[in-house]
């Protein structure tokens, strides 16, 4: 199996890049935002991959982070959420706005990815509700414009999220309440305040 590319970006198109790695071409299946990310044509690339083995093919799948290569494992194990389906929805969300929508539960952040409708999005916010604590990440509220993170932060945040664990409740819990928090108080909340209001969202 590829776990990993390492060369020159040979040439990109809309479903994927071409590696050149020792004068052979791997092509790989990248979501839109991995593809808007990637160097110039000619410069030295590296890319996570997944390889996806079947009877009548193999595919790789390139992701620039870990994050997003583990968003797609997770997304993949939703009945009706394949390969191409998981890359729109990274293509629509990043890891970060994944994690928010997750925890928060918010279906309508799912279902802008392309071919992702109200019942599937809600079966992914189910089924994946208790299995992304080991990749959730922080991240600020877009200025209330919507519910899912724009960027990832830490800082502040990561520390009430921690002080909230420590008492207890689990990391996904704790990130939602604490993500809840952040939108109703602003991404410059003081720990203290963003504490505060997490167990408050906590005991509701």
């Amino acid at each position: 199996m590829i776990a990993k590319l390492s060369g020159v970006l040979d040439s990109v198109d809309a479903d994927g890049c071409v590696v050149d790695v020792g004068g052979v071409g791997y092509i790989a299946y990248c979501s839109g935002r991995t593809l808007g990310r990637l160097p110039a044509p000619g410069q030295p690339v590296s890319l996570a991959v997944i390889t996806h083995v079947r009877e009548d093919h193999i595919h790789l799948y390139g992701f620039l982070d870990a994050a997003d290569r583990d968003w797609f494992r997770l997304l993949t194990t939703v009945q009706g959420v394949g390969a191409r389906l998981a890359l729109a929805i990274q293509s629509a969300l990043t890891a970060a706005e994944l994690t928010a929508a997750i925890a928060l539960q918010d279906k309508a952040a799912l279902a802008r990815a392309d071919g992702v409708g109200a019942k599937l999005a809600a079966r992914i916010a189910n089924e994946l509700k208790d299995k992304v604590g080991g990749i959730a990440t922080v991240a600020p509220l877009d200025g209330g414009r919507g519910s899912a993170p724009a960027a990832v932060a830490g800082g502040v945040a990561d520390d009430a999220i921690s002080a909230l664990v420590n008492l207890g409740y689990r990391r996904i819990d704790a990130f939602g309440a604490v993500a809840g928090a952040q939108r109703r108080l602003g991404a410059d909340a003081p720990i203290e305040a963003l504490i505060r209001a997490g167990l408050a969202e906590l005991a509701s």
